[in-house]
């Protein structure tokens, strides 16, 4: 930048010179036409006294190179025609001085030397050829290491990308980037990547728990349904190994049910289904299902109360929300109590289906719990249940980017799962 404001300042200069050389030479040509040589030497003796300040140049001779008219001697050798930059003292000076002039020859053959004196314009530009050269003195150093600091200040940040990236690969998925609060470019992607940390380590820890899970849920069925087929295959009777072998196909028909519903939850949470989202009334799919379960609602002793909001229009998977809604019935039906409540609504920007029930609920400390994946709130798993039901409602509201909220009935529990509209 302080190189080109040099050879702009050095530009603009002689621009200014040859702009006054040509105005100069335009002057005297008139006044030679208008009042021959009389005329122009009078108009150059008056201009010569009043551009005093601007340092003025000025030598016009003849055909046999006499000088005619202005403040130099003689006619300086070397000259061409057009632009020329000369070292020559000015009448009345006892030095030489650099000067820029203008050269042109009139009609009548006399030859015309025109221009002013560069010595401010010199200085001028000494001027600026210092602060130049000041300035890149300074600037360099100080480019330097502001180049030199940045270079740290990233490497620093990197480093500390790089030392969280090698301690997750090394197994401690609770590491993370550090922040510094200025939330420049770097904090932003600490940010991004801490949530996908986040995120990797939710995903591995519920892995851990599936995989727990499976082997303790599936450990009691397995073995019931071993010993029935046992039983079975040595029972003489033939109407206790009927009985046997029924047993042994609601055990595998259970097992089959909490391998399919692990499944589909696994699928959801992967975002496996989008391709099927279609259009449909979320108020006529919640009536169905108060229908369908409203006999099983009255053997069980319970009362079914609806609130369904109508022409609530949502664009999802028909056949996940039928089976999240139906697990948040089931659920009120297994834990809670007379009266169950089911209502569907809308607000400005979301859908929403909740169930209410008058059991004991689960409290505000356990929520959590209830909701991970093959999460129990029974510690000894004395029942038939595996802790999948809320788990797939959770997995079917990410899948629609929703929410599940588990809250209290005062008493009992409300479950809302809602979606975007």
């Amino acid at each position: 930048m302080t190189l080109t404001l040099r050879s702009l300042t050095r530009v603009a200069l002689e621009e200014d010179a040859q702009s006054f050389a040509s105005s100069l030479t335009r002057d005297v040509r008139t006044a030679y036409a208008g009042q021959g040589r009389v005329g122009a030497r009078n108009f150059s003796a008056l201009r010569l006294l009043f551009s005093e300040g601007q340092a003025p140049v000025l030598l016009m001779i003849d055909k046999e190179g006499r000088p005619l008219l202005g403040n130099l001697m003689r006619w300086p050798a070397g000259l061409h025609e057009g632009w020329n930059v000369v070292v020559l003292a000015r009448t009345g000076s006892d030095q030489a001085d650099t000067i820029g002039v203008l050269v042109t020859r009139l009609p009548s053959g006399e030859r015309l030397l025109a221009g002013q004196a560069l010595e401010n314009d010199q200085r001028l530009s000494g001027i600026v050829d210092r602060a130049t050269g000041t300035t890149l003195i300074f600037a360099l150093p100080l480019a330097l290491f502001a180049a030199f600091a940045a270079v740290r200040i990233i490497n620093a940040r990197v480093d500390d990308i790089n030392a969280t990236a090698k301690a997750v690969s090394e197994g401690r998925l609770s590491h993370r980037v550090s922040l510094d609060g200025s939330g420049d470019t770097f904090d932003r992607l600490a940010i991004t990547l801490n949530a996908m940390l986040d995120r990797i380590e939710t995903l591995i820890s519920e892995l851990r728990v599936v995989t727990d899970g499976l082997a303790h849920d599936l450990r009691s069925p397995l073995t019931r349904l071993k010993v029935r087929l046992d039983r079975a295959e040595t029972e003489q009777n033939p109407t206790a190994r009927s009985t046997a072998i029924a047993l042994a196909n609601e055990e595998a028909d259970r097992l089959l049910a909490m391998l399919t519903t692990a499944l589909q939850i696994s699928r959801a949470e992967a975002g496996i289904g989008q391709d099927h989202f279609e259009p449909f009334n979320l108020s006529t799919l919640t009536q169905d299902l108060a229908e369908l379960y409203a006999p099983l609602i009255e053997d069980r002793g319970f009362e079914l109360k609806t609130d369904i909001s109508p022409d609530v229009a949502v664009r999802a998977h028909r056949e996940l929300m039928v089976q999240g809604i139906g697990n948040l019935i089931d659920n009120a039906l297994k834990y809670g109590a007379s009266p169950i409540q089911l209502m569907a609504g809308q607000t400005a920007t979301h859908a929403w289906v909740e169930v209410r029930d008058r059991g004991v609920g689960i409290p505000a400390t356990q929520r959590a719990e209830a909701l991970r994946r093959f999460g129990r709130l029974d510690p000894s798993r004395t029942g038939f249940g595996a802790g999948l039901g809320l788990s797939l409602v959770q997995a079917v509201a990410r899948l629609h980017g929703g929410t599940i909220e588990l809250g209290d009935a005062k008493p009992g529990l409300i479950i809302r799962l809602s979606i975007p509209l």
